[in-house]
């Protein structure tokens, strides 16, 4: 009886619905610009990302017809859609948080302590010394400890390694081109505690292209990195078979202000430089293929970010199954962190809801692996509480919100289809020209890279300024009275000395003449590279020992335009910055005052958007009800002490108000620098300069580059 109701009822539904005619989509458009009374569609409806992409208003079945990729299953060729059937539900991710230490006794308390709370794989992020393959007594003081664990040797890696079972943890080392020696480091270790090295899973992996764009030089020749790559790659695979050996970084070109087509090219372009430079040297492309690991990160454009993710499954696919790999070499593995570019010094809390959004995006995309960074990234080394936020962000998207349950949520959605095809689209136009310029090394080397990233970094640049590209707590919505977060790096000059005297005192421990005997075999000869590696580093060659020795006998290494690593509003915080220490100097923030003229309706809007404006910069602004008179506006804002006003009201009356209340304001003090709230016209902007208008604020002034200018006027931070 239940199901005939229920039949009855759909019937009457689909009647009542049967009765409203379907539009069509050139009726419903048709219906959208009459409402725009004359506004063109494009202009207003259709947005244009830093991709070059149009955004349409609404996306429908028509948008993704003869697209090849939509008839794929997960876990199907060309693995748009993820690269195992069941999605997560077959295995989720793995909680891959980065524990940023700079000794390996901290690091080692800090990796037992969260594999115990729910991460599920350990990622060890090294240095800048340590990845350029420098001991601490050899690297500058500001590289020691930088961003990471400083290793130098066996005994260091011992002790970031101890009590850890490595045949059930999978592990991360971003090695860059110290992937040889800290490979051997790793095999010893798990050789030393009785752990059996074929269980190893993970990556350690060589990225010297990754290296390359990020310091603008690495220790030896590319064609040396290369050898070594291809070395370790080949004993890996028969030893260590589940532990990747190459990396492939995204995250360099993202935190250079990179769109992401320019991320997901550049990052096909450099595997494809290194599966080409793996077969030269005898590797299989069975054998390659599946020893990569892609690292991307993922900013705060949701639905762009996911389909960057599955549009770099499915060119890697292409690529691969081009090269003659089969169906599992086609499978890309993709580690992910969510975005430093986006992260802030000021308002630090609103950084978990961005990485929060971030990580859900590149859930929905079908990462395997996934940091999350902390909120106070861009502040401080994790903590413990931060540290535990960030990993319970992906507990709880998994566990709480259920994103595991479903493999390939964003499948069939026109939007993130017809999204990931374009963006398929125009990365591999500009890898295709990646490819005709001779490859990524030739492309970096002439500053073709540099350049198109710095095009678009410019671009965010002006919109951050203008406030078009928003960073809540930062360039909008800043709250001056907030209480910082403290840095507690610690003495950083103490470190770097314990360091140097830690890698002194574990050498002297050495046989000697075995040592350098090994060190004359690295010097003079590249046959079993790997045996003689494991065997020096047991006998506590250091990893600064290590690199001096393979590139002595080698050409000069390249040198090449670094990348530009930075966050999206470090400007703004610089602005922040000086603001605090005119504070410290003087007892108070800079004063912004409000001279809003005549009733709250009249003055409000343009008054709250004056406030918020100059907060930006760290002004302190000082606003009210509004005034009657000129006269009481002056008086008050003499009387308020600022230095700089700002007058708001409407357009209406500014002819008549403004030239009156400039004139008698600077009468009174010419020191006085003076807005207005708004856009006039030619004419009008032309009259009221005349009479002592400084500068006018509105929707389309640059807020960075007018709060910039106020500070360098008022001398404020010099």
């Amino acid at each position: 009886m239940l199901k005939v109701d229920q039949k009855q009822e759909l019937s009457e539904e689909n009647r009542l619905f049967s009765e409203f005619p379907v539009p069509t989509y050139q009726e419903w458009r048709k219906a959208a610009e009459k409402s725009l009374k004359g506004a063109s569609f494009e202009e207003k409806l259709v947005s244009k990302t830093y991709e070059g992409i149009s955004l349409q208003t609404m996306y429908r079945q028509e948008d993704i017809e003869g697209l090849s990729h939509l008839s794929s299953l997960p876990g199907t060729v060309p693995y748009v859609r993820g690269t195992r059937a069941l999605g997560y539900q077959e295995k989720p991710w793995e909680v891959c948080q980065e524990l940023v230490y700079s000794t390996a006794k901290e690091f080692n308390e800090a990796a037992k302590h969260d594999l115990n709370r729910g991460q599920t794989m350990l990622n060890l992020v090294l240095d800048q010394a340590s990845a350029l393959g420098q001991d601490p007594d050899q690297a500058l003081p500001e590289k020691v400890g930088n961003g990471g664990v400083s290793i130098s040797s066996l005994q260091d890696l011992n002790q970031a390694l101890e009590g850890i079972d490595l045949e059930h943890t999978p592990l991360l080392i971003q090695a860059g081109c110290a992937g040889l020696p800290i490979y051997s480091m790793l095999v010893r270790h798990t050789q030393q505690k009785g752990m059996d090295i074929s269980k190893l899973r993970g990556c350690v992996g060589m990225d010297p292209l990754g290296t390359l764009v990020k310091e603008g030089t690495i220790p030896f020749s590319l064609q040396k990195a290369y050898e070594l790559m291809a070395d370790l790659t080949l004993w890996a695979n028969n030893e260590t078979p589940e532990l990747k050996t190459i990396l492939v970084q995204g995250d360099p070109f993202h935190n250079a202000g990179a769109n992401a087509v320019q991320e997901l090219s550049f990052a096909l372009a450099s595997g494809v430089e290194y599966v080409r430079e793996m077969q030269e040297r005898g590797l299989s492309i069975e054998e390659i293929a599946p020893k990569m690991l892609f690292s991307f990160s993922i900013g705060s454009n949701f639905f762009m970010e996911i389909a960057k993710l599955r549009a770099g499954r499915l060119l890697w696919s292409k690529i691969i199954d081009v090269f003659g790999g089969n169906e599992e070499a086609q499978k890309m593995t993709i580690h992910a962190r969510t975005s430093f570019w986006t992260k802030t010094v000021y308002d630090p809390y609103v950084n978990m809801l961005r990485g929060t959004a971030e990580a859900f995006a590149a859930i929905i995309a079908g990462v395997d692996s996934l940091h999350v960074s902390s909120f106070d990234e861009a502040v401080r080394p994790a903590d413990e509480f931060s540290r535990r936020i960030s990993r319970n962000t992906q507990i709880i998207l998994e566990k709480e919100a259920h994103l595991s349950k479903v493999a390939d949520p964003a499948g069939g959605s026109w939007y993130i289809e017809s999204l990931t095809d374009s963006l398929a689209k125009q990365a591999w136009e500009q890898f295709q020209l990646i490819e005709g310029n001779g490859g990524m090394f030739k492309t970096l080397e002439s500053g073709y890279v540099q350049a198109q990233i710095k095009e678009i970094a410019d671009r965010r640049f002006v919109n951050i300024g203008r406030r078009k590209d928003k960073f809540v707590g930062t360039n909008m919505y800043p709250n001056l009275s907030e209480q910082k977060l403290s840095e507690h790096e610690g003495d950083r000059e103490s470190a770097y000395q314990s360091r140097c005297l830690e890698a002194c005192s574990s050498r002297k421990l050495t046989d000697g003449l075995k040592k350098e005997t090994l060190l004359n075999r690295l010097r003079t000869t590249r046959e079993e590279i790997v045996d003689t590696s494991l065997k020096a580093v047991h006998a506590g060659v250091s990893l600064g020992e290590w690199v001096q020795a393979v590139s002595e006998s080698d050409e000069a290494p390249p040198t090449i335009q670094a990348l530009n690593l930075h966050r999206g509003v470090e400007r703004f915080e610089v602005l922040r910055q000086k603001a605090e220490i005119f504070k410290e100097n003087n007892g108070s923030y800079p004063k912004v005052f409000l001279a809003n003229i005549g009733p709250i309706p009249q003055h409000k809007a343009r008054a709250d958007f004056a406030k918020g404006f100059f907060e930006t910069g760290g002004f302190e602004v000082i606003s009210n009800n509004g005034f009657d008179t000129v006269d009481q506006a002056v008086h008050a804002a003499l009387e308020s002490g600022a230095s700089v006003v700002a007058i708001c009201s409407n357009d209406a009356v500014y002819p008549e108000l403004v030239p009156l209340l400039a004139r008698e304001l600077k009468q009174e003090n010419p020191e006085i620098t003076l807005f207005v709230a708004g856009l006039p016209n030619l004419e009008h902007m032309e009259l009221y300069k005349q009479a002592g208008v400084d500068e006018f604020v509105h929707l389309q002034s640059n807020c960075y580059n007018v709060l910039f200018d106020l500070q360098q006027r008022k001398g404020i931070g010099r």
